[in-house]
């Protein structure tokens, strides 16, 4: 979930500053992506499938040197405020390009995704006549399901 009104605030900061921003919330998200002017470079999806995730994943571009980050915690005010939380950099290459992959599938996902608009409201991600149908959940089952 995305509460935290500073966090909310710094977002709308960098997409001004003209940072391409995607984010990938499953629960409550109080940003509002694509308002002309603030959030114009923020795009929000929520992938809704078979699995329920709890993922916290931050990757930052950083001019071309990706840094990926997890934690515990989802970015609002009772977890960043009130409680121990932990954050921590993927430091392993293979480790970090796993979870980079990963994320692109949720990414591209146009079965299970559905977009914020500006005004709130969520609509479902359809694949494009030039796109292939993508599931991210489908897509980790069936490499996983390579593995044994």
């Amino acid at each position: 979930s995305l509460t935290e009104p500073k966090s909310i605030q710094a977002l709308y900061e960098a997409s001004m500053a003209g940072v391409e921003i995607d984010l990938i919330v499953r629960g409550i998200c109080m940003l509002k992506p694509g308002v002309e002017g603030v959030s114009d470079n923020i795009r929000v999806r929520s992938v809704v499938g078979r699995f329920l995730e709890h993922t916290r994943v931050y990757c930052f571009g950083n001019d071309g040197d990706q840094e990926v980050y997890c934690a515990s915690a989802d970015l609002m005010e009772r977890n960043l405020f009130s409680r121990v939380e932990v954050g921590f950099p993927l430091l392993v290459k293979k480790v970090r390009d796993r979870v980079l992959r990963e994320l692109d599938y949720y990414l591209a996902d146009n079965q299970q995704a559905w977009l914020l608009g500006n005004d709130g409201r969520y609509s479902r991600a359809t694949p494009g006549s030039e796109e292939v149908p993508m599931s991210a959940q489908d897509k980790l089952l069936e490499e996983l399901s390579d593995r044994f």
